[in-house]
């Protein structure tokens, strides 16, 4: 039996959990990694849900489950997916295997990290919708779109481990980019898909995003949004 196995449950707890708040704080002090994941999406909540949406409520609604959306596929694409790539890089993961640690604290703690950046990026939505935007929901609507932002994170988290196994710390950021950008267009998030051609329309179950967004816009009440 290894050092492992024969740790007791509570020990075990504490380990994942420690190396998940680790992993938050180190990228939370890193600002572009951290920046653009909690910056973006406010800003262009601000942008699309206020500033152009006038007196629209219903597009500050909107635009809040889109962006939502939006804004939880980057935790798992960069924060996760480039952070593996740059673990490789510095020869942290052999590090990692050689410790006494459960071998799945590295991923639990990767996915932990995506999963409280998502509850960052709805806090300072929420508090936008509310305070500047107008929106008012009522508290299972909240739930709900949390529960969608939080279950969200994690095929992208998916996707990230994809691009942080294979792609080197230099190509990660650029793989990740061309992924997050073009599917968050072509998934209706930045535009709606009844403004785009049919070919467009047609093509969005194709992409995770588009599930994505569906489940955050029924979770504030728009789920016949276009």
């Amino acid at each position: 039996m290894n050092a492992v196995e024969a740790m007791p449950l509570p020990h075990l707890v504490r380990i994942y959990a420690l190396d998940a708040w680790f992993e938050f704080l180190r990228v939370l002090r890193m600002p572009g990694a951290a920046l653009p994941m909690l910056v973006f999406p406010a800003m262009f909540y601000l942008l699309f849900g206020v500033v152009f949406a006038g007196k629209n409520p219903q597009q500050a609604v909107y635009v809040l489950g889109s962006m939502a959306a939006f804004g939880v596929m980057s935790p798992g694409l960069f924060g996760f997916g480039i952070g593996v790539a740059l673990d490789r890089a510095r020869g942290l993961l052999m590090l990692k295997r050689a410790l006494p640690a459960p071998p799945g604290a590295y991923l639990a703690a990767k996915m932990a990290m995506a999963l409280l950046f998502a509850l960052l990026i709805f806090v300072i939505l929420a508090l936008l919708a509310i305070a500047v935007g107008g929106v008012r929901l009522a508290p299972l609507q909240w739930l709900g779109l949390l529960g969608a932002m939080l279950l969200g994170v994690l095929p992208f988290c998916a996707i990230g481990l994809l691009i942080g196994s294979r792609a080197s710390a230099q190509a990660a950021p650029a793989i990740a980019n061309l992924i997050y950008l073009p599917m968050s267009f072509l998934s209706g998030l930045w535009v709606p898909l009844a403004a785009m051609p049919h070919v467009l329309q047609q093509l969005a179950p194709l992409w995770p995003a588009w599930y994505l967004g569906r489940l955050s816009l029924r979770a504030v009440g728009m789920a016949h949004a276009p």
